[in-house]
């Protein structure tokens, strides 16, 4: 049965996404907003349900672990995972203000997030907070989407011909959200099954297993998006999901906890540095040629393949582990960083000379 579940789940995500990417896609040509505010808001809230939905769930059942790690290692998994393998099909167009307002407000989310971590718990109040800041960020973009729209009516007095359909685009993008929270449960679900049998602490599972598992969403949706040409609705619901995930999940889960979300001194020191580091490798990555190439998504690709056994062998007590480490820490990772600040510093230099 568990197996059952877990190919009609994938299935499901597959026709999900496909028909939430076509709706949306359909819907801001309608009414003239940008498919990245729609990647924003609709398509990252949406395929972001699962994650809100197994956090408030876990927290309500005092499985902190699982809510923080599914949070981290989502975002973790956005960036390096889902960014990544969609680069590698085909790269990535970045829009500005991706670079000028939604990366910049990511880095600044993680790291006060970080900070509230510093008690290694995480406080209705500060829950307060971050849900008080998403509302803020929607506000923003329901403002400038009116402005969009104010200044769609004084470029033309006709209205899209695709308006007509707004109600079977809505279908479609409803059609699509439900089919992707339950395929992404039913996988899920299975998936803990398995992890259960080999004997794997809450945290890793929620890590891992469940952070990807509540990721196949966006993966999927990314992907399609991707190859339909939808390009601003793939980085866009990245970009936003990692948002809702950080103000939306973590900070409505805080605020229904009654004594707060705990946060372990592993999760402080480590994954949560990692998040912060994945949100401020986006913004080079970005600027450069404002697109994502493909071998910068085979970079993001491998370090989430890094990071994922640097996990395991954390997890397994294995030999190799302090090995692992030391080439992670002292070769491949300053190695990165020294390309990124050179391509980074062409990108600059071509720039003022043009």
């Amino acid at each position: 049965m568990e197996i059952f579940l877990f190919v009609v789940g994938l299935i499901f995500l597959i026709i999900g996404a496909e028909a939430l990417v076509r709706g949306a896609s359909d819907l801001a040509t309608a009414f003239g907003i940008s498919p990245l505010v729609i990647g924003l808001t609709v398509v990252a809230f949406g395929t972001s349900s699962p994650e809100l939905a197994v956090s408030i769930k876990s927290t309500l059942a005092d499985q902190g672990s699982i809510t923080v790690g599914n949070v981290i290692g989502s975002n973790i998994f956005n960036v390096l995972f889902i960014l990544g393998l969609s680069a590698i099909v085909t790269p990535l167009v970045v829009s500005q203000q991706l670079i000028r307002l939604d990366v910049p407000l990511l880095i600044a989310l993680s790291g006060v997030v970080l900070f509230f971590s510093r008690d290694q718990q995480f406080s209705r109040l500060e829950g307060i907070i971050l849900v008080g800041a998403l509302v803020v960020y929607l506000w923003f973009l329901i403002d400038q989407t009116r402005r969009e729209q104010m200044l769609l009516k004084d470029e033309s007095t006709t209205p899209p011909s695709s308006q007509r359909h707004w109600f079977q685009n809505g279908i479609f993008i409803i059609i699509g959200l439900a089919l992707l929270v339950l395929g992404s449960r039913w996988l899920v679900d299975s998936a803990v099954s398995f992890a259960g049998y080999l004997g794997v602490s809450e945290l890793i599972i929620g890590l891992t297993i469940i952070a990807a598992g509540t990721s196949l969403p966006e993966l999927v949706t990314s992907i399609v998006a991707s190859l339909r040409g939808e390009r601003d609705i793939a980085v866009g619901n990245v970009i936003g999901s990692n948002l809702f995930n950080l103000m939306g999940v973590l900070g409505f889960a805080s605020i229904i906890s009654p004594t707060g979300i705990t946060v372990s001194s592993a999760v402080t020191h480590f994954d949560l540095p990692i998040m912060t580091a994945v949100a401020f490798a986006c913004l080079p990555i970005f600027f450069t040629g404002r697109q994502i190439s493909r071998w910068e998504g085979m970079i993001l690709f491998g370090y989430y393949i890094a990071y994922t056994l640097y996990l395991i062998l954390g997890a397994t007590h294995h030999a190799t582990l302090p090995a692992f480490s030391a080439v992670m820490l002292y070769f491949v990772i300053p190695l990165t960083i020294l390309t990124l600040i050179i391509v980074t510093v062409r990108e600059l230099t071509n720039r003022s000379q043009t």
